[in-house]
């Protein structure tokens, strides 16, 4: 079997990976809770620019695999984090203009799906997190938790722009999960 990427499915672990995150870089956590709070792709969410989400209640984006539209509202979480990103990025930068890339690295250019792997990585080996994780974890974990909040394949299907249930099940882990509980509880 690959080596799959698998979504978090401890919701501590998701909150220690956002503390964690908040405590060494504000960008990081902002892409984490994007990922998390969206289930959008990580090309999606390195794509955006400032005015795509700067005093905005919504995303509107063209997904970049699929080429849809995609029209995301934007939960209280994420409005506040955007804000405080954003006074803090006019701090740190020299000037700032709306049609800049809303996630930018050291030398101020977008910032790219290696260097968000690579934090996502880092903080869940320091965290001791030990599932195959990528920036596609980031997508499966908001799918995983919105399943289990929300019970709705077909909700969740939508979201993803997937072509069947069992293909959305499948990606966020819940059939092998199922299976697994149900081999557990059976005994004859």
């Amino acid at each position: 079997m690959k080596n799959l990427v698998e979504p978090i499915k401890s919701k501590k672990d998701v909150e220690n990976i956002e503390k964690y995150l908040a405590k060494h870089s504000l960008r990081n956590q902002l892409i984490w809770a994007f990922g998390t709070n969206t289930g959008l792709r990580i090309s999606d969410i390195l794509a955006l620019n400032i005015e795509d989400v700067k005093n905005r209640q919504y995303i509107d984006i063209i997904e970049k695999k699929t080429h849809k539209y995609k029209r995301i509202k934007l939960n209280e979480k994420l409005l506040s984090l955007i804000k405080k990103y954003l006074v803090e990025r006019e701090k740190n930068i020299y000037s700032i203009t709306d049609d800049e890339p809303l996630f930018v690295g050291k030398k101020h250019k977008r910032l790219d799906r290696s260097q968000v792997y690579r934090f996502i990585n880092d903080v869940c080996r320091n965290l001791g997190i030990s599932v195959n994780v990528g920036t596609h974890t980031m997508r499966k974990t908001f799918g995983y938790h919105h399943y289990k909040q929300f019970n709705d394949v077909a909700l969740l299907q939508k979201i993803f722009n997937h072509s069947s249930p069992s293909i959305t099940m499948r990606y966020i882990g819940i059939a092998q999960e199922e299976l697994d509980e149900s081999y557990s509880s059976f005994a004859l």
